[in-house]
């Protein structure tokens, strides 16, 4: 038939059949293929690739969910704690049968429920010293979901250590912000401790303590995801030297830039 649009995505993807994406995967990341943005060579970047999620609650739950259907071929999910009544209001990977159960472990069973066609690996530690090295040596990109600066601190010291782009998000109250750290190849970008100095009041955000807007921790978690996603394909504007903020009780969003500190004590170096 005359006029057949050969170049379009849906045909590109048919012609590249044996280009590393079977059948199946083909058609369940159809609606990624048909994005020019992405297409066959951005979705097989996300199967070759291995991210790491620190922290599987309220942050981590859609982080883990969206990266795994995303298609991420590896994902790798550190949490020590165990799930708690009080944490399915806004956790959603978990369930009321997973109570008790490490929130790591928990998430894992979730994933590779819907999406048998990654790697999920539990890690149920609180990540910490030449561990926390490890783990981000073997990352291509890490999501802090974590509650408290001294973790947070750790995360991005080895991210800058071992040149790892580190997607940060936090949200407390009505309150969420995010950001891209440590990211290669931009050497004039901050780090976390440019934006959050070290030494300062190291207090835990804990929903325990503060509360947190149950939706906030999604669109929060969300955007974590989206902006991995798009370093891991090399696509888009990342967050990097900018922070986004979000107030859910007034719907508003706003955007600072941040600079690099050339007397940061972490990345000045």
């Amino acid at each position: 038939m005359s006029g057949d649009n050969t170049d379009s995505p849906a045909c590109r993807a048919e012609v590249s059949l044996g280009d590393g994406l079977s059948d199946q995967r083909l058609l369940r990341y159809s609606r990624h293929l048909l994005l020019n943005e992405i297409g066959i060579e951005g979705q097989m970047r996300l199967q070759a690739a291995t991210a790491l999620i620190i922290g599987a609650g309220g942050l981590g739950s859609p982080v883990a969910l969206y990266l795994a259907a995303a298609g991420v071929g590896r994902l790798l999910i550190a949490d020590a704690d165990t799930v708690d009544l009080t944490n399915l209001q806004r956790q959603i990977v978990h369930a009321q049968a997973s109570l008790g159960t490490n929130k790591a472990e928990s998430a894992a069973q979730r994933l590779r429920a819907m999406n048998p066609e990654i790697g999920v690996e539990v890690i149920p530690l609180r990540l910490s010293g030449q561990a926390l090295l490890d783990a981000v040596a073997r990352a291509d990109v890490v999501l802090d979901c974590t509650d408290n600066f001294q973790t947070r601190y750790a995360i991005n010291r080895a991210c800058v250590t071992l040149g790892r782009a580190l997607v940060s998000g936090a949200a407390v109250r009505f309150d969420g912000q995010i950001s891209v750290f440590a990211t290669p190849g931009q050497g004039e970008a901050p780090c976390y401790a440019c934006l959050f100095p070290e030494g300062g009041e190291d207090e835990a955000m804990r929903c325990s303590e503060f509360g947190v807007f149950a939706p906030l921790v999604g669109i929060i978690g969300s955007v974590q995801a989206a902006e991995a996603l798009k370093v891991l394909m090399g696509i888009g504007t990342s967050l990097s030297s900018r922070l986004v903020l979000f107030n859910a009780l007034d719907a508003e969003w706003r955007e600072v830039r941040v600079r690099r500190d050339p007397n940061c004590p972490v990345c000045a170096r």
